[in-house]
């Protein structure tokens, strides 16, 4: 294991780290099963070229967290698949279906669709091994990505920061890294509640426009397959310089570690939510927090999808599952945040302890080991 993996190796987990290779079928993948006290776990594929043992570690745990932090009756854990997420459907099958073969005796783990993984990618997946959750809605799923639900908690963890940070979102300027599947639907959701979305990025470069870019006609621009440097309705800059973009509200909802030391001091806004799982590095968490930079963390703000997914699994409903989200995220981001400013601790710090409270109540009820 590489020293990150050690690092964080603690009495939550993780219970089963498991390497899959199948070279006939170009298959190189990762599971790690973190903590499955409160149930069995749920956690997304991801699909990358360079993800990593660390790498799914790391996001193995933030889901312990969140599920936890959420009130699911399921664990935490996470897997990954080397490769590029562009290749042709053909192949993005043949691989998805090997890496699911291979992990089929995992039987303690939910997968759910990921970053470079969709609701097909996972029609694949419950094929291959009868377990499966963010399913395409013909064959019982909520479409995650339809409805966004990700991005529509982002949007109410937001509506519950505004008062912790001097904010108002009628009016706020809002920045988000990664206009994708979550990143598109959080501002979309907030322009529903008087936000402006002012730049946006994807894997090319990014767009900007003080005066507000038209976030339907973004949405419809990236969904046909354009980047967004190539909008018509901003100014094209480069991705690493949407960091300093001034906002109110700055939304990473793409990869790992974006916000870290060597960049955060650019930052100008007054709110974070945390789109994507570890998204801010833990220096940057504590230079944020002493700059009175409000940053809601992944596993509370970030939690609309594995709560869609929860109820998706149990039979539940859209309606039910958006209402869900709506009462699980207003009450944690209240709950953490109220405990951040009383203790005077960074949210992040909050969040840990009341998710990590919660994880070890479950394993108190179980046999362990």
């Amino acid at each position: 294991m590489s020293e990150d993996v050690f690092r964080f190796n603690d009495e939550l987990g993780p219970r089963t780290i498991v390497h899959v290779h199948n070279p006939s079928a170009g298959l190189k993948g990762i599971v790690v099963v973190d903590n499955v006290a409160a149930g069995p776990a749920i956690g997304g594929t991801r699909m990358a070229p360079d993800v990593s043992l660390a790498e799914c570690f790391r996001l193995a745990r933030a889901m312990t967290f969140k599920n936890a932090a959420a009130g699911l009756p399921h664990g935490g854990a996470k897997s990954v698949i080397f490769g590029d997420p562009a290749m042709n459907a053909e192949a993005k099958e043949r691989l998805i279906r090997a890496f699911a073969y291979a992990i089929s005796d995992v039987r303690d783990y939910i997968p759910g669709p990921d970053m470079g993984t969709d609701e097909m990618a996972m029609a694949w997946v419950r094929d291959e091994t009868g377990r499966a959750v963010g399913l395409p809605r013909e064959i019982g799923g909520i479409p995650l990505d339809e409805i966004g639900a990700t991005g529509f908690g982002l949007a109410v963890a937001g509506e519950v920061a505004q008062g912790f940070c001097d904010l108002h979102l009628e009016g706020a300027r809002v920045v988000v890294q990664g206009f994708g599947s979550v990143g598109k639907h959080a501002a979309r959701y907030l322009a529903e509640r008087g936000a402006v979305l002012v730049a946006a990025s994807d894997s090319r470069g990014a767009v900007v426009n003080p005066d507000g870019l038209d976030v339907a006609e973004l949405i419809a621009h990236k969904e046909a397959g354009a980047p967004v440097t190539a909008f018509s309705g901003g100014k094209p800059i480069a991705g690493d310089d949407l960091v300093g973009v001034s906002c109110d509200i700055w939304i990473p909802a793409a990869r790992p570690d974006v916000i870290r030391e060597d960049n955060v001091g650019r930052l100008d806004c007054k709110l974070i939510l945390q789109g994507a799982n570890i998204a801010v590095t833990e220096a940057a968490e504590t230079a944020l927090h002493q700059r009175g930079i409000l940053s809601v963390p992944d596993f509370i703000a970030n939690a609309g999808g594995v709560i869609c997914a929860s109820v998706e699994y149990h039979g539940g409903t859209r309606s039910g599952a958006m209402g869900t989200i709506e009462e699980k995220i207003r009450f944690n981001t209240k709950a953490v945040l109220e405990a951040s400013a009383a203790d005077r601790i960074p949210p992040r710090q909050a969040a840990v302890r009341l998710a990590r409270e919660r994880v070890e109540r479950a394993m108190a009820t179980r046999r362990w080991g």
